[in-house]
Parts: C-alpha cells; structure tokens; sequence
C-alpha cells in the first residue's frame, strides 16, 4: 500500500513525489494544502505544482479545513476515493471513520459516536485530533460538505432542502460552511456547475446519479460474478452489468442501481429520504471495496510469488444484520440452494417497496417472530437463525463497522450455529478487513493446493490475507465450471 500519511508521520519526500507526478492513485490518501493559496488539493490535481516551501501535507480534507484551507474547485478533492488507511487500520481512529462516513455523528452526535465506540468523548476527540488533525465534530463536518457539494451540482433541490439533507442544523450553517470550504456561496457553487455541463438536469423527485470512483485495476468480473450469483429476486437483481436492489438506511429505504464504468460506478439513488444520501453512498463504496488500493495489494501478492488478476475486490455488505443471517442461512449449502431459501424469507416477511425490486429483506425483529414459520431444512439451524435474530433485535449483538475483529469475532462464535468459517466471512466483509483467511473454506484450500500456496505461511500473504482468499476462490472455482454463471459457493469444511 502507498502509505505518505500514517497516523502522525508523513513522508514530506514521498508525498511531494506523487504531487509532482500528479499519481491519481495517491487520491484519497492524503491533501496538499498550499499555503501561498490558501487552497487544498488531492494529489493528482492538473494545477502547477506548487513550491515545496509552500506546501504542507495533510491526513484528511478535515485537517485541511480546519487550518483554514479550502477546496480546489477544480480537482474537488473531496470527490476522489477514500483513503484505503480506512480499511486496513483496525485503531481507533480508523473505526470511527467508518462510522462519521456512515453518518452516526448527525444522527446521535459525538456521544452516540464516542458510545459505538466504547471510548468516552473526550478520549475519543483527543485521539482523532492527534491522529488525523482535526476532532469528530471537524470530520463529521467535511463529510457534511461533500454531500451538500454533490447535491449543489447534481440535483435542482432547493438550497434549504439540501442543508437539511446534509444534515447541517440551520441555512446559516450551511452556508457559511459551503463559503468556508469552497470559497464560493451555494448558488455560485451551482451556477458553475451548470456553465461546465450545461443546465441538462432534469428534476430531482428523489432519485440521484452519481459517479463513484475508485482506483484502478478493477476485477470487474468478479465483483460481476459475486453479485449476479448470491442476487435475492424481489430483492436484488443483476440484468445487463446492472445490479439493483433495496436496502435500509437510517431514516426509511433506498433502492440503488449499480454499473460499471472506467474509473467508476455509476449509481443511481431513489431515496426515501434525501438524508440517507452520505450513508448510502458510504455503504455502497464499502459493498464494493472501491477505496481499496489494488496496486499495493497486488505488489504485495506479487511478492509472494502469485501470478493471480489484478485488481481483486473484497465484497463488503450494506447491512451487518442481514449478512449475518444470510450466511447462515447459506451454511453447508451451495449458492443457488441459498438464494432459494433465502427468497422464500423475503417473499414471506420482507417489507415491501415500490420500484423495480419489491422487497426490502426482514428486519431481525420480523425473523426473530416469525422465522420459524417460513425457515426451512435441519431444526437446529433454523433455531439457531432464529436465536440469532433475537439477539440482534435486541440488542444484545451489535454488528457495524466500527466493532474490531476480536471482539465482533468472539460475539459471532458464542451463537449457537456459529463456527469459525462464518465469524470469519461475516467479520471480513462487515469491517472491510484486509488479512481474513478463509482457511477452512474447502475451495480456498483447493486453491491453495492447486497454486502450492502455504496458508500457514502468514508472514508472507499478510496483510492482505483476505484478498488472497478472494484470488484463490475465484482461480479454483473458475477450473471447477463454466461459465461463470454456473459457480456456486462451496460447502464449508468446517461445521458451524
């Protein structure tokens, strides 16, 4: 991995290196802030490059607001991709990221943040300041910026529709936030949007396109394959390269249309409620891994001798519960298999939507009442379905992606019907760690076989364990069938 900023260290050398190169792939690792300008870049920005008396680097566009810098309009820093620190982190400071991106700082403030967490509030500002230059409030502030930039210039929502949808407390504040950061007002914002791409937009009703970037190489066709293969009809649908599917968000539901493009996705939004646009956004980046960076992952496969696709993803989830009691619906069976039980819920107890898919999957209170009625196949594991469900209706059992891997791990495993295999797959893609082995997963262990891949070699393949899950399923599944619309997920060795 590229690593210029790495908590309170920066590599001046480094960091200047990628800005005079303009390396796209440095976007979202760090910024540069100009002081002769008063502006701040990402990396890859077009300008000249400044002079290496004027420039200071920085940790996020938070910092960089609140040393008083604000934001190139012409490379729009905040757009680029997510620092891939994020994900192979596991402190503090990089768990509460996830959650400021998910939007828990406005909808509980810093307590709510600080309590997710397990740190009190002023432990937890301390670390973040230290850390990453600026406390949660700061961050939770730039995260604010950006979703009122993209509903500026990409929609024609009133400008007081989108301060509440951005989730600032009043038009004052968002207005002198948008003056802050960009240096413009709100509707200047907007009117040079419109001078670029011309006044082509059509009216907002609630749905929204946009572009979400990523580094490239992409394994676009894995990601193809993984969606396509576990799709729930009613729920998700995979036609044409197009995924769809709905899903909840903190005030309602969204129904997302997801396709490939070069350099990004593109996404369309039919929002409940225009709020859930930034935590919608964020779980669907975390869905499909796009602010990993593949080149150092692939460097540091490559070192281990691999000579497997550039530009593997490990797929994420958009909510913990029902990935939980999906993969344990999905235990000891294959995919296909999978899917039709899994439909059989959602058709029975999911909540239904308007759209071009139906329903949304049920919520654990609704599987906890009721899945004994619909859950088919050994007793044991429908109960165990069932106990789990209760324990996230609960409470009792907090999946998001703020947990760490030990402790979200030792909560799977003390559920009955839990094993090892499915702590370690559900913790994987919930938090977007790096270095999940799948070692008793029969087809990574087929591959390991197949490759002479040691699996007990951990020195070599981490920290990228989990991506190295993902080339040795996908290599020792495509020699076992074809096409690749015939894979099904393997039975899982060991018995959960």
């Amino acid at each position: 991995m590229v690593d210029c900023v790495s908590s309170n260290d920066i590599d001046f050398e480094r960091c200047y290196r990628a800005v005079a190169s303009r390396d796209s792939r440095f976007d979202g690792q760090f910024v540069t802030a100009v002081r002769s300008t008063g502006i701040y870049c990402r990396p890859s920005c077009p300008a000249i490059t400044p002079k290496r008396a004027n420039v200071t680097f920085l940790p996020t566009a938070a910092a960089a607001q609140q040393n008083g810098f604000r934001a190139c309009r012409r490379c729009l820093p905040d757009a680029a991709p997510g620092s891939p620190l994020w994900n192979t982190r596991a402190d503090l400071a990089a768990r509460a990221m996830r959650l400021i991106a998910d939007g828990v700082v406005e909808r509980g403030g810093v307590p709510g943040l600080a309590g997710a967490l397990g740190y009190s509030q002023r432990q937890l500002t301390r670390v973040l300041s230290s850390e990453l230059g600026a406390g949660p409030l700061a961050l939770a502030r730039a995260h604010r910026a950006h979703t009122a930039r993209l509903l500026i210039q990409t929609t024609r929502m009133p400008m007081s529709d989108i301060a509440f949808a951005a989730g600032f407390a009043s038009i004052r504040q968002f207005n002198d936030t948008v003056r802050e950061v960009f240096a413009v007002s709100p509707t200047t914002l907007r009117d040079e949007a419109r001078r670029l791409r011309g006044d082509t937009l059509p009216p907002t009703n609630g749905t929204l396109t946009l572009r979400l970037p990523f580094r490239e190489p992409m394994d676009r066709g894995w990601l193809e394959w993984f969606l396509s293969a576990h799709a729930v009809p009613g729920m998700e649908q995979f036609e044409d390269g197009t995924y769809t599917r709905a899903l909840r968000t903190p005030h309602g539901h969204a129904t997302v249309r997801l396709a490939f493009d070069a350099g990004f996705v593109r996404a369309g939004l039919l929002l409940n409620d225009m709020r859930d646009l930034a935590p919608t956004v964020a779980r669907l980046r975390h869905l499909l891994d796009l602010d990993a960076d593949p080149v150092g992952i692939d460097e540091g496969l490559r070192a281990g001798r691999v000579g497997f696709s550039p530009g593997i993803r490990v797929p994420g989830s958009v909510d913990g519960p029902e990935l939980l009691l999906r993969t344990m619906i999905g235990q000891q069976i294959s995919v296909p298999a999978a899917v039709t039980h899994t439909t059989r819920l959602v058709e029975s107890l999911g909540e239904p939507v308007t759209g071009p898919v139906r329903y949304l999957f049920p919520s654990p209170a609704t599987i906890a009442e009721r899945g004994h009625e619909v859950l088919t196949g050994p007793a044991r594991r429908t109960a165990a379905i069932v106990a789990a469900a209760c324990a996230l209706a609960s409470g009792d059992l907090q999946l998001h992606a703020g947990r760490t891997i030990a402790d979200l791990r030792r909560d799977l495993l003390s559920l009955d019907g839990v094993g090892p295999w499915t702590a370690d797959y559900v913790s994987m893609r919930l938090v977007a760690d790096p270095d999940t082995l799948l070692h008793t997963d029969l087809v990574v262990r087929h591959g390991a076989t197949r490759f002479g891949i040691d699996l007990n070699d951990t020195a070599r393949w981490s920290p990228w364990r989990s991506y190295l899950s993902m080339h040795l399923w996908k290599r020792a599944l495509s020699e076992r069938a074809a096409p690749a619309a015939r894979l099904a997920r393997p039975r899982i060795a060991a018995a959960n």
